[in-house]
């Protein structure tokens, strides 16, 4: 026992033994006073009564005045050695027939005595006084003459200090108690040491107990509901102590698991290594679990779609023959058990060895407990099962269970998230390049193949064709018969264009009502001959409606050949454009191949516009104009994308009449520059203090100076630039990914954000993802037209968004043309939305 202990029991027990004394002392106070001034009352009263009697005696006898006095000097010197007192009072009567005699004056008492003639006994100031009248009687008369029966003659005053005989008590008591001292401490010191041998067996026994306690295991071990610390209440407290106890042992967690938890945590992060090598992830977190359990195996089962992935099972190293048929039997029951699985009849089970140095082992259904957890998301559509198989005691461990759980959960979520970016980069790549209503390849696409078939030509020196064939009188049939049917007639007009072209041609939907076919190798003879296989196939093509109507289909197609017609794959999709607005115009259902008036006269459109373009910079007529974003959430307009407009004559050009001109004569930057520098003077005009999108042209990327020039511009007309957003549209950037991804590093270190325009519409859309700090990402439009109608259109957005969610990058959703369609990105979360239902480009901005 610690010495501050034995003070504490020491300086209890001492004080415990004078609160004793001191209160013996208190009481014994109170009871010798109230004895003290019983006594002196009376004895007061008996000495008053005394003298009294004396005085009547004397008084019958005759008594002389020298008797008298001596009398009265031997009462008071009675009185002389101690603290009390008497007075003898003579009153009128007797002074008047024996004269005055020394006393003191009369107080009130005195005088009530004379008065009513009644004993007193009086407690005042710490004394008790006795007054007894000296009253007349019938033989008092003879000398008394001037007195009556029953007068006072006299007063006889007799006081008992009662201060002085309580102070005398106490002196006589602390002699007892300074002689009682050292029994006292003796008493004291006894006791304590008794109280102290008591506990100190049982506190040794206790604390060896504690001390012995190392790790968790030992902790469980413990048990104190045996000790006996020799007092109830203590015991009670221990009693407690051991309730605590067994309720930590259900929740205490060894250092090693809490760090291995710990470690489990950090394996959350997904990165780009782990969806590459997502096995080799699953054998490295097999083998650290188990630096802390048995674990022998873990077990993921995921399904995706409508496609059965195969099944793994990873040991922690080389099984026996007969352990690997135990466990696929246990796998079989669990896919047998799901409901997600109960289609699968086809599948194979793939065995990973994380350790295989070491010998084969053998397990018996006894010593496996399988662990498991499920996922299933309706988007994308996935579904597995991960487990762990472990040592069956660990499962019956309350704690080890936890640690399983949180290893499922880690394994389930990094198996499950590598499958679903596997599914959602397998939608976004299939997406990206194909148009998902027909299937065929979309308009990117198709450009980069047209471009590549010029250089196919060139490099084997043959020509070839180019078709732009559209469905004639589509928008009447589609307004007729609505929007569902206008989809099956485009997918039946599709069908039937890809079995009546060659097997070699190249077919894509590029926008709308309207295809675009290459036809490799081939002279002007051949390419008509296919042209005409088409039409006469399309012509024979007829679609019944839900109203049992029959709708013929016919097509109007534009010719151009390479190189005949044209050298560059802009000019040649021109011309074969043009040739189809021509077959149009003479009727539809027409083949049209280019004469050279017709090409003639394309090049001097294009001549004109280069003209415009050249005038409009030189007479500063090009005009920014913003178009309002809106947020979904509450229609809330803070965001403008700026857009380039040309004025001429009060009318205004759009963009996409002549920005391909602009690039091609290569005074995009300079157009750029003016409409940025405009747009800033507005915002500094109106205090705008929104965010602006701008359209950046992909030129900009090899203009060394630009972003020098845009930071000299935001800094000149103070422009927030973090409120300033980049757009770059997918398709034009894949060339330049190098170049591109320097330029967007350059423009987030100066303060500006950064966006990628027409999402989905290329190639890259993943690189995008993993590669730049993207800020917001726009849908391409052409997902969103019909996302009320395609269900591809929405799996793809839904794709996209959820994984824009998952990076923390908001989406804009281009061409919301309707108030269904604000509702249907509302339900999926996108973040804003831009197109005429929310508002057309205006000179200013939208409040």
């Amino acid at each position: 026992m610690t010495s501050s202990l034995k003070k504490f029991i020491f300086t209890i027990m001492l004080s415990l033994t004078l609160i004793i004394f001191i209160s013996i002392y208190i009481f014994s106070s109170y009871l010798h006073t109230a004895l003290s001034q019983k006594e002196a009352i009376k004895t007061s009263d008996a000495v008053a009564s005394q003298i009294h009697a004396s005085m009547y005696q004397l008084m019958r006898k005759g008594w002389s005045r020298e008797e008298m006095q001596d009398f009265m000097e031997s009462i008071k010197h009675s009185f002389e050695n101690s603290s009390n007192e008497i007075n003898i009072y003579r009153g009128e009567n007797v002074e008047e027939l024996f004269g005055k005699i020394p006393q003191r004056p009369f107080d009130r008492d005195i005088v009530q005595a004379f008065l009513d003639g009644q004993k007193k006994v009086i407690e005042h100031n710490g004394f008790i006084t006795t007054l007894m009248p000296m009253v007349s009687k019938d033989e008092c008369l003879s000398c008394h003459t001037n007195a009556n029966e029953n007068t006072v003659l006299g007063v006889i005053e007799i006081k008992y200090n009662l201060a002085a005989m309580t102070k005398e008590t106490e002196r006589n008591y602390w002699y007892f108690f300074l002689a009682a001292l050292p029994f006292i401490l003796l008493i004291t010191f006894l006791l304590s040491r008794h109280v102290r041998n008591k506990l100190n067996k049982s506190i040794i026994g206790f604390a060896k107990k504690v001390d012995a306690v190392n790790t968790v295991k030992d902790f469980r071990n413990l048990d104190i509901a045996d000790t006996d610390l020799g007092f109830s209440e203590l015991n009670d407290i221990l009693h407690n102590v051991n309730l605590l106890s067994e309720k930590l042992k259900k929740t205490a967690v060894d250092k090693e698991l809490l760090e291995f938890e710990i470690r489990i945590f950090d394996k959350f992060i997904i990165t780009s290594s782990i969806v590459k090598d997502w096995r080799e992830y699953i054998k490295d977190l097999l083998l650290e679990i188990n630096t802390v359990m048995d674990a022998y195996s873990l077990i993921t089962m995921f399904r995706v779609g409508d496609e059965a992935y195969d099944i793994e099972v990873f040991w922690r190293s080389l099984p026996s023959e007969k352990t690997l048929k135990l466990m696929e039997g246990i796998v079989k029951k669990e896919i047998k058990n799901s409901e997600y699985f109960d289609d699968l009849v086809q599948y194979q089970i793939i065995h990973n060895i994380a350790n295989k140095d070491k010998e084969p082992f053998e397990l018996s259904i006894e010593e496996i407990e399988m662990q498991t957890k499920s996922i299933f998301l309706e988007t994308p559509k996935i579904g597995g099962i991960v487990g762990i198989s472990v040592q069956s005691l660990l499962v019956k461990d309350p704690i080890r269970h936890i640690v399983i759980d949180g290893i499922l959960t880690t394994l389930i979520n990094i198996v499950g998230s590598v499958k679903a970016i596997h599914k959602y980069t397998e939608d976004l790549e299939y997406y990206a390049t194909k148009d998902p209503l027909t299937s065929f390849y979309n308009q990117r696409v198709f450009r980069d193949m047209l471009e590549n078939e010029i250089v196919r030509s060139d490099r084997h020196g043959y020509s070839f064709g180019l078709f732009v064939i559209d469905c004639d009188n589509f928008k009447v049939i589609n307004d007729r018969y609505g929007h569902s049917f206008g989809d099956k007639y485009l997918q039946a007009f599709a069908g039937t264009l890809e079995i009546s072209k060659r097997p070699e041609d190249i077919v894509a939907r590029y926008g709308g009502d309207e295809f675009a076919l290459i036809i490799p190798e081939c002279d002007e003879k051949e390419a008509c001959k296919v042209a005409k296989s088409i039409q006469s196939a399309i012509e024979a093509l007829k679609i019944q409606t839900e109203q049992k109507a029959q709708v013929q289909a016919t097509a109007s197609i534009g010719a151009a050949m390479y190189p005949s017609h044209a050298k560059t794959a802009k000019e040649l999709f021109n011309i074969a454009d043009a040739m189809m607005y021509r077959s149009k115009r003479s009727g539809k259902n027409a083949i049209t191949f280019p004469e050279q008036n017709d090409i003639l006269k394309v090049f001097k459109e294009t001549e004109e516009k280069t003209i415009l373009v050249l005038d409009a910079i030189k007479h500063n007529k090009i005009v920014p104009h913003f178009q309002p974003i809106a947020k979904i959430e509450n229609s809330q307009i803070n965001i403008h994308e700026l857009l380039m407009r040309i004025e001429i004559e009060n009318s205004l050009i759009s963009a996409g009449e002549f920005i391909e001109i602009a690039e091609n004569i290569g005074v995009i930057n300079s157009m750029d520059y003016m409409v940025i520098e405009l747009a800033f003077k507005e915002i500094n005009k109106t205090n705008y203090d929104g965010i602006l999108f701008v359209n950046l042209s992909p030129k900009s990327l090899i203009v060394g100076e630009f972003i020098d020039k845009i930071n000299g511009l935001a800094n000149k007309y103070k422009i927030d630039k973090s409120k300033i957003v980049f757009e770059i549209t997918e398709r034009e950037t894949v060339k330049n990914f190098v170049l591109l991804e320097k330029f967007v590093q350059n423009l987030k270190l100066q303060g500006f954000s950064f966006a990628i325009d027409d999402f989905g519409s290329g190639f890259s859309t993943f690189h995008y993802i993993k590669k730049f700090p993207i800020d917001y990402i726009k849908i391409d439009g052409e997902f969103i037209i019909n996302i009320d109608k395609d269900e591809k259109d929405m799996a793809f957005v839904k794709s996209i968004v959820s994984l824009a969610k998952e990076l923390g990058v908001k989406t804009v959703a281009e061409y919301v043309e309707n108030k269904e369609t604000i509702e249907h990105l509302k339900n999926m979360d996108v973040d804003f939305a831009q197109g005429y239902y929310i508002g057309r480009p205006s000179s200013s901005f939208r409040k």
